[in-house]
């Protein structure tokens, strides 16, 4: 008994559907109480608790919500690959996939479609590079942007294919940003880019941390928030 206790907090899961979904468990400073989601692509059941709580407790939790953690599951959005006469998400708009063999190979975006050509079968890798360069491109400027408002140098920029997280700010000071984010609205992007900036000045996040960056972020970081957490699961249902 005592040998399996330890297994399971060392590699928490639980069972969902069938399935073992891993519990990624962090504790916070600033937390009061215990909170739980489910990461947008379902591979990880995020918990985050005060530093004083126990991994029991909070497997504990997590298993007691089985039946909601089930539902949100159910709820997430089915996978729709890339096809001819289909759509994409492209910074908050749907366009919709003009193939024809005769197209040009780059994709053009012209009144809300999405002109492309080549082969077929290819279609969906050649549609997600060119989302991961135009994310880049535009990321590039947003970081640009925000480090000079922050009196910071630009750092190196990674696009990242991250499961769990939209960006990450690392020891060195390179920032990665979740590609996907290229297919939510303008204002999402940014304001993840902003966040990711006001930890190259505090690696925390105090109250010193959201003043500076509600200072950077020119628009509702609540509702950008806000946002990703309704919608941030769909950005994840059409490429893999």
């Amino acid at each position: 008994m005592i040998d399996w206790l330890r297994r399971e907090q060392a590699d928490p899961s639980v069972e969902i559907a069938g399935q073992a979904i891993p519990l990624a468990i962090r504790r916070h400073a600033r937390a009061t109480r215990m909170t739980m989601r489910l990461a947008p692509d379902g591979n990880e059941v995020r918990i985050t608790m005060p530093r004083w709580g126990r991994t029991a407790e909070a497997i504990a939790f997590a298993h007691g919500k089985r039946d909601w953690l089930e539902s949100q599951l159910r709820a997430m959005p089915a996978r729709t690959p890339p096809v001819p006469a289909g759509a994409i998400a492209y910074r908050g708009e749907r366009l919709t996939i003009d193939w024809e063999s005769h197209h040009p190979r780059r994709p053009i975006i012209t009144g809300g479609q999405l002109q492309i050509g080549g082969p077929v079968q290819s279609l969906e890798s050649r549609l997600r590079r060119w989302l991961c360069q135009e994310a880049l491109t535009l990321m590039q400027a947003d970081l640009a942007h925000y480090c000079d408002l922050a009196g910071k140098p630009c750092p190196d920029l990674r696009l990242s294919r991250a499961q769990r997280r939209w960006g990450s700010c690392g020891p060195d000071g390179t920032i990665r940003m979740n590609w996907r984010l290229v297919q939510a609205p303008d204002h999402v992007r940014r304001s993840v880019v902003a966040h990711e900036v006001a930890h190259l000045v505090h690696f925390d996040h105090s109250p010193a941390f959201h003043a500076l960056l509600g200072q950077l972020f020119e628009g509702d970081i609540a509702a950008a928030n806000g946002w990703l957490k309704a919608h941030g699961r769909t950005l994840y249902a059409t490429f893999s």
